[in-house]
């Protein structure tokens, strides 16, 4: 369908290139899976993953500009660049006209994308509540993941739980990390402080909803290591 100058190979999680950065190859997936995605005040938003025979990196070409979003794959995946010289050959059949327009329209509708995504953001954020929960050490955190029934989340101990079913989201610091993990959760169960005792104390139980990928990883990572303990 497409003439490549060449394919590359990325294993898991390999960024093919970043959000800002310069180049305009244009990509097409031939096997796996590619997750675009926008960082936005400090944290990753996916805004799709592509397939087999998608392309991405269009913008970028079309309308001279540096990369709008990031590229990374997801499970083993290859991708063929498209041959430069076709598509320069292609885009310079078209007239000036045509072309100046196709810049323009490239150019709006990155604007658009770059605002409609903040706005999502800012939305999400006053709507959302905030809860912030440190770790001092593995054992309290382990007792705490294993307390949940759903293990997928949490048990956090408090007089002032959320009520049921409530979303919010929760800035998780485990021991050892330096970097807190966003994470979206939901309120599976709560019990209030009347109904609390020293063996069933106050609290809710909380399922994960949404992680960044790069937190998921890692997560999985620290909870696999203690598990083995």
């Amino acid at each position: 369908m497409f003439t490549l100058a060449h394919e590359e190979t990325y294993e898991d999680g390999q960024v093919i290139f970043l959000e800002g950065s310069s180049g305009d190859w244009v990509y097409v997936v031939l096997s796996g899976k590619v997750e675009i995605s926008k960082n936005i005040g400090g944290r990753r938003y996916v805004i799709e993953t592509l397939k087999e025979g998608e392309v991405f990196g269009e913008l970028s070409f079309l309308g001279g500009i540096k990369r709008s979003a990031s590229a990374q794959a997801i499970g083993p995946t290859t991708v063929g660049i498209i041959n430069r010289d076709y598509m320069d050959r292609e885009f310079n059949k078209l007239s000036s006209e045509f072309r100046s327009i196709l810049v323009a329209v490239v150019r709006r509708f990155k604007n658009m994308i770059d605002q409609t995504t903040d706005f999502s953001v800012r939305a999400d954020a006053t709507t959302l509540k905030v809860l912030s929960m440190t770790f001092k050490d593995h054992q309290t955190f382990l007792k705490a993941y294993t307390g949940d029934t759903h293990s997928g989340g949490l048990f956090i101990r408090t007089d002032k739980p959320l009520d049921q079913g409530e979303t919010f989201l929760l800035r998780l610091q485990l021991p050892g990390f330096s970097q807190s993990m966003k994470i979206k959760c939901h309120v599976a169960w709560a019990r209030k402080k009347a109904e609390g005792t020293e063996a069933r104390p106050a609290g809710m139980g909380v399922k994960f909803l949404e992680m960044a990928k790069q937190d998921s990883i890692a997560f999985q990572k620290y909870l696999q290591s203690l598990l083995k303990k």
